[in-house]
């Protein structure tokens, strides 16, 4: 499918590459927080994104964690949903047929309990019409290695990458988890396996308590935190991996306006994925890409491109007349 045949010439050139995959601009939807994208149909106008990134697909159909499983916190939220999901046959039957008619890259996000789990749902989605990418959530617990999760130790992460990229026959993008010592290290390991991109950051675990009950808030007592309060955090992981490695880098975490996700590229991002800020305002996709349109146009940039990795960190030299204080 030609995703890019009906770009206005008179725009400014919002379109970046994701390995072999082109996007007519940087702006995609995160896993777990736009569905499987019928949900906003009537919200916003889906051909308008770069790339669609539906819920996460496991081999089998999940019910996910009891409720409450979503609250609010200071800027921000945390999840144990528990990766609900349709399960990949039900995903390839019931799902894939809309998607397919969307004029944007569907990238599908896969996980699973073990390294035969991910290949074998990469093998069912090989050759679905529509299917433009995979991205691997790595996050998941290994249970043959007493629930370790994938991403938290640079072999099994590569592990699985090489296992995926082996079978998928489409761009394979790597999501990595902050919940490690050193994101930059399983950045490493999984571009040495194969890895086409990497999605970064998934969120990090957090927990909250009701004062009144003496209870957590979340039935799983623990959840995933995201929103503007990760910012920071994701910031600085994107600008770390960026600088070790050659594949592009796709930035997640509390972008909710055009300023948030050109900060992004500014620090090493070829694109963004936009996630939590779809619960608060289910057009805020659109409205970043119209502001990128803008920023381009009164920075009289020839493509946004540009600015990915400008972030300028060196500190002007002091006048050599003056002496430095203490």
């Amino acid at each position: 499918m030609e995703y890019l045949s009906q770009r206005d010439e008179t725009l400014p050139d919002l379109r970046v590459n994701i390995g072999s995959l082109e996007l007519a601009n940087p702006v995609m939807t995160a896993s777990g927080t736009f569905g499987y994208a019928r949900e906003f149909e009537n919200l916003m106008n889906l051909h308008r994104l770069g790339a669609v990134i539906v819920k996460g697909i496991s081999l089998h159909p999940r019910v996910g964690n009891p409720p409450p499983r979503i609250v609010e916190t200071a800027c921000g939220m945390l999840n144990a949903i528990g990766l609900q999901n349709v399960g990949v046959d039900r995903f390839i039957t019931e799902k894939m047929k809309y998607l397919a008619g969307l004029n944007v890259p569907v990238i599908v996000n896969i996980l699973g309990d073990s390294l035969a789990e991910y290949v074998e749902i990469t093998e069912r989605l090989k050759g679905v019409p529509g299917v433009a990418g995979i991205e691997v959530n790595i996050s998941c617990p290994n249970v043959k290695k007493g629930g370790v999760a994938f991403g938290t130790d640079p072999a099994m992460a590569a592990s699985v990458t090489a296992a995926v990229k082996k079978t998928a026959g489409v761009p394979v993008m790597i999501k990595l988890s902050p919940n490690v010592t050193d994101i930059t290290a399983i950045a490493r390991a999984v571009e040495d396996a194969g890895a086409d991109s990497l999605s970064l950051i998934n969120t990090l675990i957090g927990m909250a308590i009701d004062l009144k009950t003496r209870r957590p808030a979340l039935a799983n007592v623990i959840g995933g935190l995201s929103g503007p309060a990760i910012k920071p955090v994701a910031l600085r992981m994107v600008y770390q991996v960026a600088q070790v490695v050659s594949i592009p880098v796709i930035g997640i975490g509390g972008i909710d306006s055009t300023e948030d996700a050109l900060e992004f590229m500014l620090a090493g991002a070829t694109a963004v994925q936009v996630g939590t800020a779809n619960f608060v305002n289910p057009r805020v996709t659109e409205e970043i890409i119209e502001g990128m349109y803008a920023y381009a146009e009164a920075e009289k940039l020839l493509t946004i491109r540009s600015i990915i990795g400008g972030l300028q960190t060196k500190v002007a030299s002091l006048n050599p007349f003056e002496q430095p204080s203490c």
